[in-house]
């Protein structure tokens, strides 16, 4: 009896254990058609014409937000300016070679750079101006040095121009001081500024006149801007108070100019 008790019991646990797999079994294949029916469902969809408009307006809205987004990014972007750096006049005259004289260019004596471009003049120009600084005399390269620095943050800092006024400076010790040099229109005399080279004097000279080796610094600059084709060969030489309410260049540099080539009565 203990025998069949066991058998009997056995045969239950195997009924009970397939029933259970059977049950499994239904659940997963109920399972797998209901995922084979949603599938076919969406399959289905998707083929359809509604599903067409709304991929549709999907993309469009895409494409409007992307455009919309750009625009915004587009006004609101600070575009940072690209800086101007200032072309840096030199005394260069090409083939002319430049005897007995010396510049000093605008790195040796230290000078700013312009605070704006300088504007080109047409060359070559017609007018030689004669101007005076009205400062204190110099007579060492150290001396006029700091004289042409001092009337360039003047003229940059006081009176706002872009630059030193003058095209060239000469000093008491024989140097030519390049302010704008041979082509870029300076600031020394009004109306004349964009056909002139301005000339000026370190220096007050209304009683007193300019040594020698001052004097003749001035006039060959005047020849090296001819040879150059900066000056025109008829061009008019003018003091700076025939043009402008000044007395520069002071009456004793004013009667000493008179007697150069050039000098005119009348602009």
């Amino acid at each position: 009896m203990y025998i069949l008790g066991l058998s009997t019991v056995k045969n239950d646990n195997d009924q009970a254990r397939d029933a259970n797999t059977a049950t499994e079994q239904s659940t997963a294949n109920n399972s797998i058609v209901t995922e084979n029916t949603c599938f076919s469902k969406v399959t289905k969809w998707l083929s359809t014409w509604r599903c067409g408009v709304f991929l549709c307006i999907l993309a469009l809205c895409f494409v409007i937000s992307v455009i919309v987004i750009s625009i915004y990014l587009a006004r609101n972007t600070v575009i940072q300016p690209v800086p101007v750096f200032p072309e840096i006049p030199d005394s260069s005259l090409g083939d002319v070679k430049i005897k007995n004289v010396r510049f000093v260019e605008r790195d040796e004596w230290g000078a700013q750079p312009p605070s704006a471009p300088l504007t080109k003049m047409k060359l070559p120009v017609p007018y030689v101006i004669i101007s005076h600084t009205a400062t204190d005399f110099c007579t060492t390269q150290s001396e006029c040095t700091f004289r042409v620095r001092m009337a360039q943050t003047f003229h940059i800092e006081s009176r706002k121009w872009s630059d030193i006024a003058y095209n060239f400076l000469v000093g008491g010790d024989g140097l030519i001081y390049v302010g704008r040099s041979w082509n870029y229109m300076g600031a020394h005399s009004f109306g004349f500024n964009n056909k002139s080279i301005g000339i000026s004097f370190i220096g007050t000279f209304n009683t007193v006149v300019p040594p020698k080796r001052q004097l003749y610094a001035a006039q060959r600059i005047i020849e090296l801007g001819i040879e150059g084709a900066k000056i025109s060969k008829d061009y008019k030489l003018l003091g700076h108070r025939q043009i402008s309410p000044t007395l520069s260049p002071g009456d004793a540099l004013f009667d000493t100019i008179k007697t150069w080539p050039h000098w005119s009565s009348k602009p």
